[in-house]
């Protein structure tokens, strides 16, 4: 029965995180209210707020996973991969897959449009990647067990991290001058070998698992 509740629960939640999303796309987030949520829903302001505290978690329904990704993805990475390695490696799949996850999808121009107007979710984006970057610090350091003054896993996420950022500036600069996702994948791939061949070797190699 746990089970079950669960499994009710998450239907819930995606199904008042998809409402909120088109009514976010089809006229903006400021303009539209959680009360208007709801009602598109078919369910009551209070269960969106128990499962969405504040507004902006509507917009942002999928922020744990993404301040979690990089993390992860070092924690998985395989037997002779660096943390450098997984992360590129990520970045490249999703690219080539043309995932969501770097914005390589239809409709992403309106989904950042959205972001412009909204300043509250210009402020939680900022957030979400402060919180990226730190996470990764954190899981560099616990992997390689490293003492509170080392600082070079807090360095070395700080690197990394730049990988994302110039995924995020490269699709949303490619998506706005209305090129194709083909053409902006490309030039994302060649952006991502150019960070790479200038990484030192003690970033492109921290944390490398014995193969």
């Amino acid at each position: 029965m746990a089970g079950l509740r669960e499994r009710k629960k998450q239907q819930t939640r995606q199904h008042i995180s998809d409402v909120a999303t088109r009514l976010f796309l089809e006229r903006g987030f400021v303009t539209v209210t959680v009360a208007e949520v709801a009602d598109a829903a078919d369910v009551s302001v209070n269960t969106v707020y128990n499962y969405f505290p504040a507004k902006e978690d509507l917009f942002f329904d999928r922020e744990e996973e993404v301040v979690d990704l990089p993390s992860r993805r070092v924690r998985e990475r395989g037997p002779g991969q660096s943390a450098a390695d997984a992360l590129l490696g990520g970045l490249r799949q999703d690219v080539e897959e043309r995932s969501s996850r770097v914005g390589l999808q239809g409709g992403y121009d309106r989904f950042l449009q959205v972001i412009q107007a909204a300043p509250t979710l210009q402020s939680r984006l900022m957030g979400m990647q402060i919180r990226m970057s730190g996470r990764l610090a954190e899981t560099l350091r616990g992997e390689a067990g490293a003492g509170p003054d080392d600082h070079t896993p807090e360095v070395v996420a700080g690197q990394l991290m730049l990988l994302y950022g110039i995924a995020f500036r490269t699709v949303a600069h490619g998506t706005a001058e209305g090129a194709s996702e083909d053409d902006i994948a490309r030039l994302l791939l060649e952006k991502l070998d150019t960070l790479e061949r200038l990484y030192g070797d003690e970033v492109r190699g921290y944390l490398r698992r014995p193969a």
